[in-house]
């Protein structure tokens, strides 16, 4: 008889670091762990986005109750904040006085209790009143402020702030500001301004335990959960502005569910335009006689087979209605016409006005990425070899753009021991004479399938090479056997080594020893 298995106790999911002690400057006991984890999961989910968002959590400290001898004192950490405490001694009053100016629009949206309703509203307002003192400090202004809904812990109103890369926020495009849900909610109008309502609600919802903050760093939420949660949040402001009711549209999980099909085998592409029928910009080619619910998938992706690069389908977000294209000059600032472009299986954007707000692989959303960074290339080159000489940077800069348009993927490899690797992969590749890359060759040889091997002065020695290396853990199995094997390449080369991996939907990760050890 088989002895009985010992039981083991199930380790944590985050090491707990040793409690700290309640000093003088905390506000509640669990304080310095919720703002490290609040700031691990921030650069967790940010770093997903755009690894250059670089964000940073504060957390400020309204006192509850009027200050005085031994009473409590506003709270700024950490305190190396470029702000000073002084500077939100008036946000309580300031907060009452916009709650008096401006009276709560959204009354009897919801059957809430009278209190809820006045808790709200001064939640609101306080947030905005602690956001107008972030917005006014010069002395951040590479940095942008995002103030959180204010909770009491203790005797404070906690607010969670989160600040961002400004010169990096501005490469996205947006809807226009200031829109609401029907019951006073902020709408999101990009896709980072929804992944910074989710972090807040998430931080928010962490503070109104009765341990606060303690779910955060105990159990934190998937980076990939909350990025995907974002993206539906998104895609409600759409649905808004059509007149819907988001809840019932659920125009992310439709998109995803139609990208995700194939009609007799082959992939769905093309463009489903978004509006009100009649719109002005859209003329119809044909109507249908029985509109097909967006619910209705495989009707729906039967229809888009006949769509081209001129004809779309057109919706009004819950049916298809007609096949039609976009005329005239379309005002961008009435927001009412939205583009929906399957790019291939599984791969679909959320555009308008010609900009790409949001892209969703396999249902996980992402910002919109361009093709190639060239001055990002550039620093990678000077970096990795040192490389500084502007003709050489020019030629590699010519056959990285050239390979980057080839439609089924490819993948460059770029190392200083170019010739001693292709010799040493000689039996799984192929070998060729050194030759100078051009925009001709290199479109040549990177149709087949392989990685394409060069060194720093633009000489290829192989092509179709099947890289090898140890893997490391760094890979990820949302992406491809191509991004992947790059990684576990660069990681494991002894020498000075860059990988340009080219995606089949068009993206471009550049992939060096100093990015895989940020």
């Amino acid at each position: 008889m088989l002895a009985p298995l010992p039981l083991l106790s199930a380790p944590p999911v985050q090491p707990l670091l040793p409690e700290p002690a309640v000093g003088p400057l905390a506000m509640w006991p669990h304080q310095a762990r919720f703002r490290q984890a609040a700031q691990q999961s921030a650069q967790s989910i940010f770093d997903a986005l755009d690894d250059e968002l670089n964000p940073t959590v504060l957390l400020l400290g309204i006192p509850a109750t009027p200050e005085g001898a031994g009473g409590p004192l506003i709270r700024l950490e950490p305190d190396g904040a470029l702000l000073h405490s002084e500077r939100f001694m008036a946000v309580r009053e300031r907060g009452r006085a916009l709650q008096q100016q401006e009276p709560w629009p959204f009354q009897g949206y919801e059957v809430v209790s009278e209190w809820f309703e006045q808790w709200r509203q001064e939640a609101v307002a306080l947030r905005r009143a602690v956001q107008e003192v972030f917005d006014a400090d010069t002395s951040a202004a590479k940095r942008v402020s995002f103030v959180g809904l204010p909770v009491l812990v203790h005797n404070h109103f906690v607010l969670t702030v989160l600040q961002l890369n400004t010169k990096v926020l501005r490469r996205y495009a947006s809807l226009e500001p200031l829109r609401f849900y029907t019951d006073g909610r902020p709408l999101a109008t990009s896709l980072l301004q929804s992944v910074v309502m989710r972090f807040h609600e998430e931080c928010w919802k962490a503070l109104n335990e009765t341990e606060p903050g303690l779910s955060l760093f105990m159990r934190p939420r998937d980076t990939e959960e909350v990025i995907r949660a974002a993206g539906r949040l998104f895609m409600d402001t759409p649905a808004q502005d059509l007149g819907l009711d988001p809840t019932d549209a659920k125009l992310f999980a439709t998109c995803t569910t139609i990208s995700s099909l194939r009609y007799e085998g082959a992939e769905g592409v093309g463009k489903l335009l978004l509006a009100r029928r009649h719109h002005p910009n859209l003329e119809e080619v044909f109507a249908l006689t029985c509109p097909t619910p967006l619910t209705d998938y495989r009707a729906v992706r039967k229809l888009l087979e006949m769509t081209t690069p001129d004809v779309s389908l057109l919706a009004d977000g819950e049916n298809v209605y007609a096949l039609g294209r976009i005329v005239g000059h379309y005002d961008a600032a009435r927001e009412d016409l939205f583009i929906i472009n399957f790019v291939k299986h599984y791969i679909w954007e959320f555009q308008h006005d010609g900009q790409v707000l949001m892209r969703a692989n396999y249902g996980q959303p992402s910002l919109p990425r361009t093709r190639l960074n060239r001055t990002h290339f550039r620093r990678d080159l000077r970096r990795t070899f040192n490389l500084t000489d502007s003709t050489k940077v020019e030629r590699l800069w010519d056959v990285v753009l050239e390979a980057s348009r080839q439609k089924h993927g490819t993948l460059l490899v770029i190392t200083t021991e170019a010739l001693a690797e292709a010799d040493r992969l000689k039996l799984q590749c192929t070998l060729i004479e050194p030759v100078p890359l051009t925009p001709l060759i290199t479109r040549l040889i990177t149709a087949i399938d392989g990685a394409v091997l060069l060194d720093p002065d633009g000489y290829c020695y192989s092509i179709g090479v099947i890289l090898d290396g140890k893997a490391t853990g760094r890979g990820t199995s949302t992406r491809g056997a191509r991004y992947n094997s790059a990684i576990r390449y660069v990681e494991s080369s002894p020498y000075p080594c860059l990988a340009v991996v080219v995606s089949e939907d068009g993206l471009v990760d550049v992939i060096t020893k100093e990015s895989l050890g940020d």
